[in-house]
C-alpha cells in the first residue's frame, strides 16, 4: 500500500532505555519491522540516541542534536513510540524526546498532527503497564497526534523474548503487530 500521494509510509519509532536491548527497544524494533512488512519505511531513535539529546529547554526548542530527530518526525506519516514503565509513568528519557518534539510547534504539521501515533509499554507488571499507556495517550492527544486503539501492553517480569529473540507470547507479538498495522493503515488512508 502506499500513502495518498503514492509515497511508502515513513514511520518513525522512538523509544527504549539506556540499556542495551531493553524490552521496550526490541518490541519497538519488532513494531518497525512489522511496519517495514507492510510496505512502510521506517527510522529508529532507541535509547542510546535518546540518551544522546540534551536536556529539553524552552529557551531553546530547536536544541542542539535534536535537527534530525526533528526533521524526522516532521516528515513522518506516523510515529511509535515505546516506553518502559517506571514508577507507574513513562521514562524521563521517552519524555524528554517527546518534550524536544517542542521545536515542531510552528512546524506545517505541529507536533504529531495528522499523524496516528502507536503506543507500545513494557513494564514487570499490569499496573504499570496500565497507567503508562494512559500517561501515553494523555501526551498524544496534547501533541495533536491520535493514538491508535490498541496500545500494547506488555508484561516483562517474565522476560518478553526467547533465545532467538521472538516474543515467548504470542499474544504480545500480537499486539505489537497490530500497533504497526494501525499506524501503517493510517497513514495510508489520511492526506499528509
Amino acid at each position: 500500500m502506499s500513502t495518498s500521494d503514492g509515497r511508502r509510509p515513513f514511520i518513525v519509532g522512538l523509544g527504549g532505555t539506556v540499556r542495551p536491548s531493553s524490552s521496550s527497544e526490541r518490541a519497538l524494533k519488532k513494531a518497525l519491522e512489522a511496519a517495514e512488512a507492510l510496505g512502510a519505511t521506517t527510522q529508529l531513535f532507541d535509547g542510546p540516541f535518546l540518551a544522546g539529546l540534551p536536556i529539553y529547554n524552552p529557551s531553546d526548542p530547536a536544541c542542539e542534536g535534536a535537527n534530525g530527530f526533528l526533521a524526522a518526525v516532521a516528515a513522518c506519516d506516523g510515529v511509535i513510540v515505546s516506553s518502559p514503565g517506571y514508577h507507574g509513568s513513562i521514562s524521563g528519557l521517552v519524555k524528554n524526546a517527546l518534550d524536544t518534539l517542542e521545536g515542531l510547534r510552528e512546524d506545517r504539521r505541529p507536533y504529531f498532527d495528522g499523524r496516528a501515533v502507536g503506543l507500545i509499554v513494557a513494564a514487570e507488571g499490569w499496573q504499570a503497564t496500565a497507567s503508562t499507556l494512559a500517561a501515553l495517550r494523555g501526551i498524544v492527544h496534547a501533541m495533536r497526534g491520535w493514538p491508535t486503539p490498541l496500545g500494547a501492553t506488555l508484561n516483562s517480569a517474565g522476560g518478553l523474548f526467547d533465545e532467538a529473540d521472538a516474543f515467548k507470547d504470542t499474544r504480545d507479538a500480537w499486539q505489537v503487530n497490530m500497533v504497526a498495522q494501525q499506524v501503517v493503515d493510517f497513514a495510508n488512508r489520511w492526506p499528509n
